[in-house]
């Protein structure tokens, strides 16, 4: 897709930047007062209301946006994307991720040949698989029921899935509430999800909360943990690949955190939460223990099924399901998401048993795949994941077909571009008012350095055809939900930095929460009572009070002289002065179920696509991750000589070399008080092989 030339050379590009000088002449304060340009900049669609009215812009200013989506021939770019053409040039891929959640009958190419058939079939294959896992149809190699799922991925693979189990974690539970999904609470009972990542990102607080009790978080000390302080190999062989039951265990038990927190929570009262959600040996051994071979069922997810984090830990669950059941229980207790059927069966795991998706799908973008449809499936059935897929689907063709102004991904991506580019903000905060909502912002921003969706797409320097850029693009994202993020970095967007805000509210809280006539006991908090009592407002109405009002605040500011007529003393005017004039939008979603999360995902996805389209970058490729990688590779073989071979440290700058002399000495001195030693670990893994089939 060669494009003739940058598109900061084109009119509707010079147009703009000399516009730029019009807006700085206003403030949202006269702005705001022109009714008929705010209803102009309000969007409906499908349940949603967009909002962006605060937006430092006039109509002229969308005017002129308009005709640089023409010029740089955004139509006929995100027609590419959904006929199929190679538009990610550097990797020779198509851009498919919408084919993942189309409906059954539609037709979608990749190299003239209909896709979704095959995205059908292995949509099918999920669901009969997961409907025999919860059903117990398929047991595991003793005869239990296969009630704990350890998913083992890195990257795209974990982010996505986490912001869509973190969103659905609480929920009406009572058939006579108005929830469109009140079976999915059921449909979760007595079951457990782990999820296992490469980076700490899992808070075990999160799991704190279940219809007013306690989860209990599991503690124990993990028997051989001196093992795996004191030997490097079983350290290294354990930690990393347990850092990927790190990517498991905070991919599934946020899995299960999310289906279980609240009000899905009544039903895991007596679970335990296990979550490794780091490489720390210490997070290794207070997590790992709660897990029983005998009901665990691990998903490894690897499209290449090479990843080197991810196998590594996929070969020590195998080695820890082997140890407790033998070799031959792998098969029953490990299933694949993967593309190289030829290495999933050389790993020990049945072909039949791997659910494949495509190179067409890239990892930031593989949620809708079998990468999250699988274990989502697993624990709350496929009905439910269906739901969050014509979410998806629902915006998918909105974004395709509706003109750009009144197109949602659209409209977010031009402001994008516009604060970027022309208004110079870098930055943008994601501020969902709506703790389900916490792990939006960590997918979109970089909250890890492979695959997150907006950082990663479009943190490019050059064009799509090589060529750099003399302006800037891309977004610094970062966000908090609700008013913690009051509380924490609100100070520097009141009156610090200008920083556009998308802020996103929910009509009806998955949990509301009413306090009764008899006072302020806790006991007489009761979710979803809808009496209304001695308080002023409901918590969600409390929390709904300032998603309406920090836009404004924002907006209008306080100026000194309103000040003084508040008789602020003269030493803290200038304290007290906010600018205002500072951009956001407004997103209000119905309510927090599997449909409005898809649809809300899909928003965010496209508008990364929109702003890249206009760019004239590549948002589809992500060579940046690559150099830190490959220099990993190079320490990793430099720790392995050292310790094995005790080689000198060679080939790295006095810095870096300095640090790692220090980090094998202190190794070296730690192996010195080693007690137990490998005979320890094969004792325990003994006793633990000989207990489990006593059982």
């Amino acid at each position: 897709m060669a494009s003739s030339g940058l598109v900061c050379e084109t009119d509707a590009w010079k147009d703009l930047k000399a516009h730029v000088e019009d807006i700085k002449k206003t403030h949202l304060r006269e702005l705001m007062s022109d009714t008929k340009r705010c209803r102009s900049m309000m969007v409906e669609f499908d349940g949603l209301l967009l909002d962006y009215s605060r937006q430092c812009a006039t109509v002229d200013t969308f005017n002129k946006l308009n005709k640089l989506a023409e010029e740089a021939h955004l139509k006929d770019k995100i027609n590419l994307m959904f006929s199929g053409e190679r538009i990610n040039i550097t990797e020779n891929r198509s851009v498919l991720h919408v084919a993942l959640r189309a409906p059954r009958g539609s037709v979608i190419n990749s190299d003239g040949k209909n896709v979704v058939p095959d995205v059908w079939q292995v949509l099918d294959k999920i669901k009969d698989f997961s409907d025999r896992v919860r059903s117990g149809a398929w047991v595991g190699a003793t005869g239990k029921p296969l009630t704990n799922v350890i998913a083992i991925g890195i990257g795209g693979s974990f982010l996505g899935p986490l912001f869509v189990h973190t969103a659905l974690q609480t929920g009406y539970l009572d058939a006579k509430d108005i929830s469109p999904y009140p079976e999915a609470a059921e449909l979760a009972s007595g079951r457990k999800l782990h999820l296992t990542a490469f980076k700490p990102i899992y808070k075990p607080e999160d799991s704190q909360r279940v219809s007013g009790k306690t989860s209990r978080l599991s503690n124990t000390y993990f028997p051989f943990l001196p093992v795996i302080s004191y030997f490097p190999f079983i350290a290294v062989f354990l930690c990393k690949s347990l850092a990927i039951v790190t990517a498991a265990a905070c991919f599934l038990s946020h899995l299960f955190v999310c289906f279980y927190g609240g009000g899905l929570g009544v039903y895991a009262v007596g679970q335990f939460v296990n979550c490794l959600a780091n490489v720390d040996p210490i997070d290794v051994a207070r997590n790992i223990t709660g897990l029983n071979p005998e009901t665990t069922l691990a998903v490894v997810v690897s499209k290449t099924f090479t990843t080197a984090e991810t196998m590594l830990n996929a070969r020590t669950i195998r080695e820890w399901i082997s140890a407790a059941l033998g070799p031959e229980a792998v098969a029953k207790h490990m299933v694949a998401v993967s593309t190289n059927l030829t290495l999933v069966e050389k790993f020990g795991i049945d072909p039949n048993n791997a659910f494949a998706f495509w190179d067409w799908v890239g990892g930031r973008y593989s949620v809708c795949s079998a990468v999250g449809v699988l274990p989502l499936s697993l624990q709350y059935g496929f009905a439910v994941v269906e739901k969050f897929l014509q979410g998806a689907s629902s915006i998918d063709q909105h974004f395709h077909s509706a003109p750009f102004e009144k197109n949602l991904p659209v409209l977010l991506g031009l402001l994008s571009v516009w604060n970027v580019s022309f208004l110079g903000y870098p930055a943008r905060a994601i501020l969902p008012y709506s703790q389900a909502l916490e792990k939006l912002a960590p997918h979109i921003q970089q909250a890890c350095p492979d695959d997150p969706v907006s950082m990663e797409s479009n943190g490019k320097g050059v064009s799509i055809d090589g060529v750099p850029l003399p302006y800037e693009a891309g977004e610094i994202d970062f966000g908090e939900p609700g008013t913690n993020g009051q509380h924490s970095f609100y100070q520097l967007i009141h009156q610090g930095r200008v920083i556009p805000c998308d802020f996103i509210g929910v009509v009806k809280s998955q949990q509301p929460v009413y306090l009764k006539e008899t006072g302020n006991n806790p006991s007489n908090i009761e979710p979803r009572k809808l009496a209304y009592t001695g308080e002023l407002v409901s918590n969600h109405d409390e929390l709904m009070s300032n998603f309406f009002a920090q836009p404004d605040a924002l907006a209008y500011g306080k100026t000194p002289e309103q000040l003084l007529k508040e008789n602020v003393p003269s030493n803290l005017i200038t304290h007290k002065t906010f600018s205002g004039n500072r951009p956001s939008l407004s997103l209000l979603l119905p309510s927090l179920n599997a449909y409005n999360i898809g649809q809300l995902l899909a928003i965010y996805e496209h508008r990364v696509a929109v702003e890249g389209f206009v760019w004239g970058i590549n948002s589809f490729d992500q060579w940046g991750v690559e150099l830190g990688k490959s220099l990993a590779t190079q320490v990793r073989k430099q720790l392995h000589a050292s310790r094995k071979n005790a080689e000198p440290i060679e080939g790295f700058n006095f810095s870096t070399a300095t640090l790692l002399t220090r980090y094998l000495e202190h190794m070296h001195r730690e192996q010195g008080r080693s007690k137990g030693g490998l005979h320890g670990f094969a004792k325990v893994v003994s006793i633990n092989r000989t207990e489990k089939r006593s059982g």
